[in-house]
């Protein structure tokens, strides 16, 4: 299979997400990051929060993160057509911050982002701690089961930061992918 990595296109906040002022992250943001991907797609990936290159508007390279995100989608066969990507928080932090607070106060968006999805994957022990309100549980227990979210499944994997440094966790990440593909998508 012949694979590229791409710049997948840019989801806009929403009018009320775009003007935000629920927490102290809202001083410190370049912009509100919603997303990315097919915003309609029916399986969604949360990360914990956009990065430096997700704060940059147009996301003009493909870091890291989205290679091994990308790689994963398709091994198993997605497109960007099928995923969208967002975070637990909506602006990138720069400084110290309430992460408490600032987890509480996006996920309102959140919840209506996930909505109506036939699956979810979470990316990464803070997303996976935060969304299924699991605070002091470790991957090891969160990982290799299925989860129910608000009459969502999801399913919980490394962060592909993760992946990309640290290639042993490559081969967990997409059984991970492989194991939602299977009940939420056939491949495209």
């Amino acid at each position: 299979m012949s694979w590229n990595p791409s710049v997948w296109p840019e989801a806009r906040a929403p009018e009320p997400a775009s003007r935000c002022e629920r927490c102290e992250l809202a001083k410190q943001r370049t912009r509100v990051v919603w997303g990315e991907g097919a915003e309609d797609a029916p399986v969604a990936a949360v990360l914990d929060n956009p990065g430096a290159r997700e704060d940059r508007e147009g996301t003009p390279f493909v870091c890291a993160t989205r290679v091994a995100l990308q790689r994963a989608v398709a091994e198993v066969g997605w497109t960007e057509e099928t995923l969208f990507v967002t975070y637990l928080l909506k602006c990138r932090p720069i400084r110290k911050y309430d992460k408490e607070r600032a987890r509480d106060a996006c996920m309102e968006y959140l919840r209506a982002q996930l909505a109506g999805r036939r699956a979810v994957m979470l990316l990464g022990l803070v997303a996976a701690q935060t969304v299924l309100n699991r605070p002091d549980a470790e991957m090891a227990e969160l990982r290799n089961r299925w989860h129910d979210w608000e009459g969502v499944p999801v399913r919980v994997t490394y962060h592909p930061l993760a992946v990309h440094r640290r290639p042993n966790l490559a081969p967990s990440f997409l059984a991970d992918w492989r194991a939602l593909a299977e009940v939420s998508l056939p491949p495209v």
